[in-house]
């Protein structure tokens, strides 16, 4: 793949009168579907967090396919040959576990962004897949919220509505469009369908303020078990 590059790289050593010039070589890196793991095909990653978040980078090794994994955790991690294979064991007797994805997922990640990035990285997909709490959603920085949530439909309202308090219906139905009409929004919230910040929403009364607000900006609606939307003040 680099071979131009190589023989340049030694004739040019050999012509500057420095001896003898050698090249180590090894196999191209790829996918299982053939293509090459690297910037010029889809869906790389970065080690720098402004490019790839720290919570991006884990999700893409946690992602990984079980033939991809195999390969990626004698390429990427430093655990030895013995260790490896131990989780291997663990992870064929029950591979919806995802044993090797997620020693994958952690060593790299790690090593790359720290424990702390780590940790953030793996609350963020407990939220996500609706096993997060309250908590562990307050406790996350903006850029692992916003990475966590990116492509969630959005809606702005207004600060100074929120420093008076907002009737949790009227948010949902005449600031935001999270329900086509107020009847709907109602029975959803009745029936225990709707959380704020992972916290469900039990009373049309409810007035929403500025204490909702994460990291000062956001607010996080649930809307039955897979449909996000988030709030943001302005």
């Amino acid at each position: 793949d680099q071979w131009g590059n190589i023989v340049t790289g030694t004739e040019l050593i050999r012509k500057k009168g420095n001896g003898e010039a050698f090249a180590l070589t090894t196999p191209l890196i790829k996918k299982s579907d053939g293509t090459k793991f690297g910037k010029t095909e889809g869906g790389n990653i970065w080690l720098d967090p402004k490019r790839t978040s720290p919570y991006q980078f884990y999700q893409f090794w946690i992602n990984a396919s079980d033939d991809d994994v195999k390969n990626y955790i004698r390429i990427f991690t430093l655990l030895d040959k013995s260790a490896i294979e131990g989780i291997e064991k663990q992870h064929a007797l029950a591979p919806h576990e995802r044993q090797l994805q997620k020693a994958l997922a952690k060593d790299i990640t790690v090593r790359v962004h720290g424990e702390t990035a780590y940790q953030s990285a793996l609350a963020a997909s407990e939220i996500l897949f609706g096993k997060g709490t309250t908590e562990q959603l307050q406790a996350l920085d903006e850029t692992t919220f916003l990475s966590v949530f990116e492509g969630v439909p959005t809606f702005e309202i207004k600060m100074q509505d929120l420093e008076i308090g907002i009737n949790l219906v009227d948010l949902m139905v005449e600031q935001s469009k999270i329900f086509p009409s107020k009847s709907e929004a109602r029975k959803m919230i009745q029936s225990g369908a709707v959380a704020f910040n992972k916290q469900k929403m039990d009373s049309v009364e409810l007035l929403i303020n500025k204490h909702f607000l994460l990291n000062g900006k956001y607010i996080l609606v649930q809307k039955g078990k897979k449909n996000y939307f988030i709030l943001i003040a302005v």
